[in-house]
């Protein structure tokens, strides 16, 4: 037996090594930070927005049309999931929180290295390594020309900021054959010129990291600390109550809530396309809710909700919602006549307002009627919400005498019918009058912390902007390496890569190359 095989069989095998594995935690935190999961993640949250867009959710008006419409098992299915109101669904708001975890981790493990392009630009390079880059060439020059001076001008002029870098590098030289000599070392002088622009977009991800976390962040406080109200304005009114909703799929709740401040409506008004058709949304351009909001801490204004001009204050948002199309006037013009003859008088009369005739006799616009009737009882009522019949209800007080309750009526009315005969010395028409629902309903939205405003006005337009930034520009870097040859002319290696928009970057080498042979 050889010593070799007796060595062999005497040793004991050594067992074999196994790697260190990956701590469990690491492994963990490798997986949440991945870009793979963000955008899986983000993926998911785009198709749960998808769906709610698609899907009419309950705090939608005309939802429990849309509800009875469903079949049993759409109902079920729909209402289990939680799809009618997937924005406040736990799964939604989970997917916000990972996916904005992932962000963050992302971000903290990525950000050194981007952030080493800013504060540690790669001035200098190797010969092999510039052949490497996208865009490369070699360019020759006759020795009696400043290689320097003509590369800073064409970066310049190309919008790159030049930076002249020289260093000495030391080679072996060769033997005859060929081979290194290792015994010959040769001392080079390299001079590289390095120019860049944009350089800030390598922190464009970052930038859209933190508009879209601003945009999570205050959708979720939103969601959390706001709430949805309303409250109806009638000209007159005066309340200092709204009234919060509440959705459980068709039902809709509601209770009252106190305000810290009191609100008195004053005037609401429509403007109409046309002044002859009614007062429906198709015939409507604007809505319009005058109100005083009287403060006890910060005392009293008047303000203004129209379609386009909502109201904040205090943490409510107030918006235009809907209105109460039962025709209602705002102003009325009354033709008014002496009882023994003489001039036709023009009036006009506001709105729980009121007007004074030359004799002194005062008129209060009391009530509208749009089509009066006389109801079962025999008293004056309106029939519908339509202008068929419109009657203007009055209260009219002579110098001397008791107030009156008048019915100044359109035009195809006698005089001689009780409702429509003289009272307190006049003939009392109607005669134009501007036509107003009966009274609107402002939508409130309370959030404390601007939360929506900072969501979506600071988030979202900024994430638009950083978007823009991300894609339209770049960071290029283009690396000029000036060597001596032998002969005495000066051999220019041009190398550069930018981080996007390559076509774009290609042209712009070329320029730089035609400009330093030129």
């Amino acid at each position: 037996m050889s010593a070799v095989e007796e060595t062999l069989k005497t040793t004991p095998a050594q067992p074999r090594t196994r790697g260190k594995s990956t701590p469990l935690l690491n492994r963990g935190l490798d997986l949440i930070s991945s870009v793979r999961t963000g955008i899986v993640q983000l993926v998911i949250l785009v198709i749960l927005s998808m769906i709610g867009m698609l899907v009419m959710q309950q705090n939608v008006q005309g939802f429990e049309a849309y509800y009875v419409s469903l079949t049993p098992a759409e109902k079920m299915v729909f209402g289990s999931l939680g799809i009618f109101d997937i924005y406040h669904s736990w799964y939604f708001n989970v997917l916000l929180l990972s996916l904005s975890l992932n962000i963050v981790l992302a971000s903290i493990d990525r950000f050194p290295s981007a952030w080493d392009y800013i504060v540690k630009p790669k001035l200098t390079a190797t010969r092999d390594w510039l052949l490497g880059r996208q865009d490369n060439t070699i360019i020759g020059l006759p020795s009696d020309q400043d290689a320097v001076a003509k590369i800073t001008n064409a970066f310049q002029n190309a919008g790159f900021k030049p930076k002249t870098t020289t260093s000495e590098t030391t080679e072996y030289g060769t033997d005859s054959e060929g081979r290194k000599d290792f015994s010959s070392i040769i001392t080079k002088e390299t001079t590289v010129v390095f120019g860049e622009s944009g350089k800030w977009n390598r922190l464009g991800a970052y930038v859209v990291h933190v508009f879209l976390l601003t945009l999570f962040l205050g959708h979720f406080v939103a969601l959390t600390t706001g709430f949805d109200a309303n409250v109806r304005m009638t000209p007159g009114q005066i309340t200092s109550e709204i009234q919060i909703e509440q959705f459980e799929l068709d039902k809709k709740l509601q209770y009252n809530a106190q305000l810290p401040f009191s609100m008195e409506c004053t005037d609401i008004q429509q403007t109409l396309i046309r002044a002859d058709g009614g007062i429906d949304v198709s015939n409507t351009l604007d809505w319009r809710t005058q109100m005083k909001v009287t403060d006890p801490e910060y005392g009293s204004f008047i303000a203004d909700v129209s379609m386009n001009k909502p109201l904040d204050y205090r943490g409510y948002r107030f918006f235009q919602a809907q209105t109460i199309p039962f025709g209602s006037a705002r102003k009325i013009t009354l033709n008014v006549t002496p009882e023994k003859g003489g001039e036709t008088l023009k009036v006009n009369v506001d709105r729980n307002g009121s007007a004074n005739l030359p004799d002194g006799t005062a008129v209060e616009f009391a009530e509208f009627m749009p089509d009066f009737t006389f109801g079962k009882d025999g008293q004056p009522d309106t029939r519908s919400g339509e202008y068929n019949q419109p009657v203007a209800v009055l209260n009219v007080t002579p110098p001397q005498g008791e107030r009156s309750r008048v019915f100044a009526f359109g035009s195809g009315i006698a005089d001689n019918i009780p409702v429509g005969a003289p009272k307190a010395g006049y003939k009392w028409r109607l005669g134009e009058f501007e036509k107003s629902p009966l009274a609107h309903i402002l939508s409130i939205k309370y959030d404390p912390f601007s939360a929506s405003f900072i969501a979506w006005y600071i988030g979202g337009f900024g994430l638009c902007g950083a978007l823009m930034f991300v894609f339209f520009f770049s960071h290029k870097r283009v690396w000029a390496q000036i060597n001596k040859r032998e002969d005495g002319t000066t051999e220019i290696l041009l190398a550069g890569d930018a981080n996007r928009n390559h076509l774009g970057f290609q042209d712009k080498f070329k320029r730089i190359v035609e400009a330093i042979q030129r």
